[in-house]
């Protein structure tokens, strides 16, 4: 509808700039005012292990990761980043492709193991998603090591999926117990670079998946104070996603998020069964349910000032941002802090 202007009334091109002030002088809830204060990039993606060699024996030779530092570290500044006190860790960085994985053993003290009857729907459940070129071979590979299964086979999307359809997957698990997934990608679906030939049969690492409560809440986290970006949604069921999952009933909403760099962020909301358990309050950094995504800021004191006033969300980290001496495990200064659900992001300065 048009709206005819008299001689009283405000010219449109006035009305329009005043407006643009305003959007600047008062920005909207959520809106980063500062690109400094915006995520960087989703950097490595960490778990905690028992055993370090039995970890990079299987990470190294069976999915085939490379190492790219491996350093030990004790003392009061990472007994103030990872909230654990008397602590010595072993840090190991793998690559594989483009992304990064972290593994650190607590040498003391020792932490607890990931329960025995843990299931996909419960919401300390976190994995990766590791690309490879060919499903069968892949598979063939994990069944000649014996690896643990979590689904119950490699799954395809149905075709009247249209965002996902002809993308497989399945879900095993690593000695300690992680949950780790391989996913192939046919053509016009993923990333394009999945799509160039290298010869090789694992490729890379395309996003880490968290369950999630509550995807809303879990937006003004990850999106509104974070920075990250939303890049689609799906709602996934069906016996396919059920088998996968390898939870009867399963129908998931599926929120995939991305920086400017590195993997996404993929929520997993459990539409049905809705009886997963919560993340546990007592966990720890050096208990093996404990994982933690980096990432990248310019400005880690500005992020945890604004993080301590947006809402109720906890710090793993006893300091705002904690100092690293000699930037051992590659960054200067971070501190840990929980989302909605207990996920951990680590987020660093370098």
């Amino acid at each position: 509808m048009l709206v005819k202007t008299t001689k009283r009334s405000i010219p449109a091109r006035l009305l329009l700039f005043s407006f643009c002030l305003l959007l600047f002088a008062f920005p909207a809830q959520g809106r980063q005012t500062n690109g400094h204060d915006l995520v960087q990039a989703v950097d490595a993606i960490g778990m905690t292990v028992s055993d370090m060699d039995r970890a990079l024996d299987f990470y190294t030779k069976v999915l085939t990761f490379e190492k790219v530092s491996d350093v030990e570290v004790a003392g009061d500044e990472y007994e103030h980043l990872y909230g654990v006190f008397g602590l010595r860790i072993r840090v190991v960085r793998l690559q594989l492709g483009e992304e990064f994985i972290e593994l650190a053993d607590y040498l003391a003290p020792e932490g607890r193991p990931i329960p025995v009857d843990m299931r996909s729907n419960d919401r300390w459940f976190q994995h990766i998603a590791i690309v490879v070129s060919d499903m069968d071979k892949a598979y063939q590979r994990l069944r000649e090591f014996k690896v643990q299964h979590a689904s119950t086979g490699p799954q395809r999307i149905p075709d009247w999926n249209k965002g996902a359809a002809g993308i497989r997957a399945f879900y095993f698990r690593d000695p300690d117990g992680h949950h780790l997934e391989v996913i192939y990608f046919p053509a016009g679906k993923g990333d394009s670079k999945w799509q160039v030939a290298s010869g090789k049969l694992f490729l890379g690492i395309d996003h880490t998946a968290i369950v999630v409560s509550n995807t809303e809440a879990s937006l003004k986290f990850y999106r509104d104070l974070l920075g990250l970006k939303l890049a689609g949604e799906s709602e996934n069921y069906g016996t396919e996603q059920e088998h996968l999952n390898n939870v009867f009933g399963a129908r998931l909403l599926i929120s995939g998020l991305r920086a400017p760099k590195g993997p996404g962020i993929e929520f997993l909301e459990y539409l049905a069964p809705r009886d997963g358990r919560p993340y546990p309050d007592d966990t720890r950094a050096n208990d093996l349910i404990h994982w933690q995504t980096t990432l990248i800021f310019n400005n880690t004191e500005a992020l945890a000032q604004r993080v301590r006033a947006a809402d109720n969300y906890d710090f793993v980290s006893s300091a705002a941002a904690v100092a690293i001496p000699e930037s051992k495990l590659g960054f200067k200064k971070g501190f840990l802090v929980r989302d909605p659900d207990g996920h951990v992001m680590q987020v660093v300065e370098r």
